[in-house]
């Protein structure tokens, strides 16, 4: 016989998946070694930041053990100085 019967079942929680609206207001500063701002930028979010985010989402996977933002790539020079020249055109 089966019956509805809601009961607790252990889990192991491994991810928390971010998926944040920003409503054109992504707000962001670039800082040196010296924690010195090389770039302050407010706008759409940067293409580099990782998902389909479509310039209005931050798109994060953070490992609930460590911390870490695991959809993050590494960025190259050439996405930090592209970052840096858009405002300049």
């Amino acid at each position: 016989m089966e019956i509805n019967m809601t009961k607790p079942v252990q889990v192991q929680a491994k991810a928390f998946k971010l998926h944040i609206k920003c409503r054109d207001g992504f707000e962001g500063t670039l800082v040196d070694q010296d924690g010195k701002p090389l770039k302050e930028y407010e706008g759409y979010v940067p293409s580099f930041f990782p998902g389909q985010h479509y310039g209005d989402y931050l798109i994060l996977d953070i490992d609930i053990d460590t911390g870490v933002i695991t959809n993050w790539k590494k960025l190259s020079a050439s996405d930090i100085e592209e970052f840096i020249k858009e405002d300049e055109a």
